[in-house]
């Protein structure tokens, strides 16, 4: 059996002590509707596995959960003709707006003129070549 958290919202989700709309489960994954559908169709999948976010993913992990990703992804298109696109994200830690934290996915549907903008910073012209260089080189010497 998985190791679960006692508290976390998802855990108990998997656990069916809180009820969810279940789009896809399997002994390694639960996907099912996020609560508050951004879209029609807006899904999270969870390792069943308690892993708070992917700070904490093993090798093994990314390979046993990770897979299902496109299939959870390509149902949820082909479930409504009008999804011409789709956010797939994850929000790692509390300064990333993670507010379960138990890894998860976001599957969003995008529809032609959703209106619905993720907001995103551009400070590109706050970067100098030496600046990316060095960021660069840094995070190089982590691996």
């Amino acid at each position: 059996m998985n190791k679960l958290d006692e508290d976390c919202l998802f855990c108990k989700i998997i656990r069916g002590e809180v009820p969810s709309y279940t789009v896809f489960e399997n002994d390694d994954v639960k996907a099912f509707l996020d609560i508050s559908q951004v879209n029609p169709g807006h899904t999270l999948m969870v390792p069943k596995k308690h892993i708070t976010n992917f700070f904490d993913y093993s090798p093994e992990d990314i390979k046993k959960y990770l897979q299902y990703i496109p299939a959870i992804a390509n149902a949820i298109k082909k479930f409504d003709p009008k999804i011409t696109g789709m956010n797939i994200n994850s929000n790692n830690g509390k300064s990333a707006n993670q507010v379960v934290m138990h890894s998860h996915i976001h599957f969003v549907p995008r529809f032609e003129g959703d209106g619905l903008k993720l907001t995103t910073r551009n400070n590109a012209d706050k970067y100098t070549e030496e600046d990316y260089q060095a960021v660069a080189a840094k995070i190089r010497e982590q691996f």
